[in-house]
């Protein structure tokens, strides 16, 4: 069974409500009936359900019996605008114009406990689907910082069998502070546990290994280390690393003197959005590995950006994860 599989059967054993707000793209429903069909989570779409319908039969898809919410005239609305102008110190006024918009109204939906998760970004920028969760859905307790990871697969990795990494962040923080690297080591962490079920051995990675090499971008890795222990004590990392001493045993045991994650670690912490997403499709590409993301982490509830080049397997594969990320 793949990775993808699990979650699906993950997924159908607790589905989750998961709101779509480009309920005007194909592709979301197509994926939207085979979501449905399939038990992985209960979909809602939202928009003009006179359009929605006519996409839909223009496509052939049969949407029947799944819930369309048009976001302009929803009975909720004023509530939602309310809790957003008061979360947001906003004029009553204005919070309705912008909870109006699908993707906004659809984070309120998931703020507001209506939906467990949200999936977008097939028609909308990244950027503006990462600053909607902000402004609706809002950060785990504790984090401050949305990032994002790929659940990498390593086809035969040191000759054995295929072994899972995380990698992050490779699509969100351009350049993070220290403060933001020890959030994502820490939201990553998270994530590879529930999600993966795995015990994570966390790498601040780095082109130094234990202070081979003085530099301020070494310090920054090192001082998200220790931002992240006070964080969260209980998880096992270690830094700076570099990639090398982290995944292979035998280049540890010569650069690192003690550590419990060096030649073990199984999440790498990439220092900027250079290195982690280069690092992803090198291995993507080179290693013909199989990269599933990006998965967006770090928001109080499950909301996850799509491609606007998705398939609508891709999209079937995001909203297993999204269900089982809200039902953990």
């Amino acid at each position: 069974m793949s990775v993808v599989d699990k979650f699906i059967a993950r997924a159908k054993d607790n589905p989750a409500r998961i709101v779509y707000p480009e309920a005007t793209d194909p592709r979301i429903l197509q994926a939207v009936v085979q979501v449905k069909e399939q038990g992985i989570a209960t979909p809602i779409l939202i928009g003009s359900p006179g359009q929605v319908q006519e996409i839909a039969r223009d496509h052939n898809c049969s949407i029947s019996g799944i819930e369309i919410i048009d976001s302009k005239t929803d009975a909720r609305l004023d509530d939602y605008a309310q809790a957003y102008a008061t979360n947001r110190d906003l004029r009553e006024a204005i919070a309705k114009k912008l909870v109006r918009k699908p993707l906004s109204f659809g984070g309120m939906m998931v703020n507001q406990g209506a939906a467990d998760g949200m999936v977008a970004g097939v028609a909308t920028a990244t950027s503006i689907v990462i600053q909607t969760a902000t402004l609706t859905v809002g950060f785990q307790e504790g984090l401050s910082t949305p990032s994002s990871f790929f659940i990498m697969i390593i086809p035969e990795f040191q000759e054995k069998r295929d072994k899972i990494f995380l990698f992050a962040d490779s699509a969100v923080n351009i350049q993070p502070s220290a403060q933001q690297l020890a959030e994502i080591a820490i939201a990553s962490g998270t994530n590879a546990r529930a999600l993966l079920g795995i015990d994570p051995k966390i790498a601040f990675l780095s082109f130094s290994t234990k202070g081979s090499a003085g530099h301020a971008d070494a310090d920054k890795v090192i001082e998200a280390l220790a931002i992240a222990r006070n964080i969260n004590p209980e998880f096992d990392m270690d830094g700076e690393l570099q990639l090398d001493a982290s995944i292979i045993p035998s280049v540890a045991s010569k650069k690192v003197q003690e550590s419990s994650v060096a030649g073990e670690a199984n999440v790498l912490v990439f220092p900027d959005l250079d290195a982690g997403n280069i690092g992803y499709k090198l291995v993507q590409y080179m290693a013909n590995a199989k990269a599933i993301g990006p998965i967006l982490q770090g928001f109080a509830k499950p909301v996850n950006d799509m491609s606007r080049g998705a398939s609508v397997d891709d999209l079937i594969a995001v909203s297993a994860i999204t269900s089982v990320q809200a039902k953990g």
